[in-house]
């Protein structure tokens, strides 16, 4: 028997390219644990940047454990609610991890040019 380790093409296991951006899964009824954890991955939820995140065990894997999955109607849902209604009433979703928005980064940068003119004023005065 071949372990991982033994070969080196590794053709056991596909390769995940984790730093590109996912697709979201279409929001259609009937949906599965794994379309909630793809519209988490993908950015739709806004909980994080868009790329795969593996994870040790997938999400509801600790319902299916205890006998108790969650049915279809739930997980559309939740996919509802951590998608459509989170974001309805949103003041602003610009961010990193929505639209590459780089506001943080200037409003960091404005305040380091500001507080390096107040010194040199301060300095100047001297």
């Amino acid at each position: 028997m071949t372990t991982r380790s033994d070969n080196p093409n590794h053709r056991d296991i596909p390769r995940t390219h984790t730093i590109r951006p996912m697709d979201a899964p279409p929001m259609n009824a009937g949906s599965t644990s794994a379309q909630l954890k793809g519209d988490i991955n993908s950015g739709r939820t806004g909980d994080k940047n868009e790329v795969f995140d593996p994870g040790l065990s997938p999400l509801g894997t600790d319902d299916e454990a205890g006998g108790v999955s969650p049915s279809a109607d739930q997980v559309d849902l939740a996919r509802r609610q951590e998608t459509v209604d989170r974001w309805q009433n949103a003041n602003d979703r610009d961010s990193y991890a929505h639209q590459h928005s780089r506001k943080a980064l200037y409003a960091y940068v404005g305040f380091i040019a500001l507080v390096l003119v107040v010194f040199a004023g301060a300095f100047s005065m001297f």
